[in-house]
């Protein structure tokens, strides 16, 4: 049997019926969208949007999103890109509080880092 890693494991609130596991792309793609969101990201570092992601980007969103999930919660490291003219303090600070309200509401983890790197700045036509 292949052995699983990175794999979140949450036990269920109801009567024992079992664990729920949450694997780290899962948690980083929900990071990536909930990132996206955002007014003023126009996307994840490397030209990769919502279309690009949605249509299995997965391997080109690793070098975007790296998540590591333990025991004590999820530490998120994104890399987006900016749209000229947007106060880059205050949307990555927004961005942070997105994705944080994301993680947290989508998979019942604590979110305790959420580490935003701006790769580029490009205009939107």
């Amino acid at each position: 049997m292949a052995q699983e890693k990175n794999i979140a494991e949450r036990y269920s609130d109801a009567a024992d019926i079992g664990t729920v596991k949450i694997a780290d792309d899962v948690v980083a793609l929900i990071a990536a969208f909930a990132a996206m969101e955002v007014e003023g990201v126009s996307g994840m570092a490397g030209g990769m949007d919502m279309d690009t992601v949605s249509k299995g980007g997965m391997k080109k969103l690793g070098k975007s999103v790296k998540v590591e999930v333990s025991k004590d919660g999820v530490e998120a490291d994104l890399s987006i890109e900016l749209v000229y003219g947007y106060n880059i303090p205050e949307t990555c600070s927004k961005v942070q509080d997105r994705v944080r309200t994301a993680i947290e509401n989508m998979t019942g983890l604590e979110a305790k880092e959420i580490n935003i790197r701006v790769a580029g700045v490009g205009i939107n036509e």
